[in-house]
């Protein structure tokens, strides 16, 4: 059974920073894309960024420059370090893999006050 266990998110003030963790179990972890995405109050999911197999990193416009998604394939995680907090940021963060094997975490809330 694919697990994705997501921790990390909390009350952070704008101009801080902090980071999400995603463990995986159930899968080949090491062959699979791993996208970070986010979900604000009354808006459309939207990607933040992923991370390829060979460790090719993409980002949104929006977090571009502040966020960085890494993985540690010896413990199945991926992590997105978040710097430079923005109110705008504020969402539930969810972590997802796949292709080739698709799996979702449960989201983690991630507030940051103004």
């Amino acid at each position: 059974q694919v697990q994705l266990v997501e921790s990390g998110g909390g009350l952070v003030q704008a101009g801080g920073s902090l980071r999400l963790s995603c463990v995986a179990s159930g899968l080949d972890f090491s062959v699979n894309v791993m996208t970070y995405y986010r979900q604000a109050p009354g808006k459309q999911r939207e990607t933040v960024g992923r991370i390829s197999s060979d460790g090719t990193t993409e980002y949104s416009d929006s977090v571009q420059g502040r966020f960085t998604i890494s993985r540690d394939n010896a413990k199945k995680t991926v992590y997105l370090q978040m710097n430079s907090l923005k109110p705008e940021d504020t969402a539930v963060y969810y972590c997802k893999s796949g292709p080739p094997f698709d799996s979702w975490g449960q989201g983690t809330q991630v507030t940051v006050s103004s």
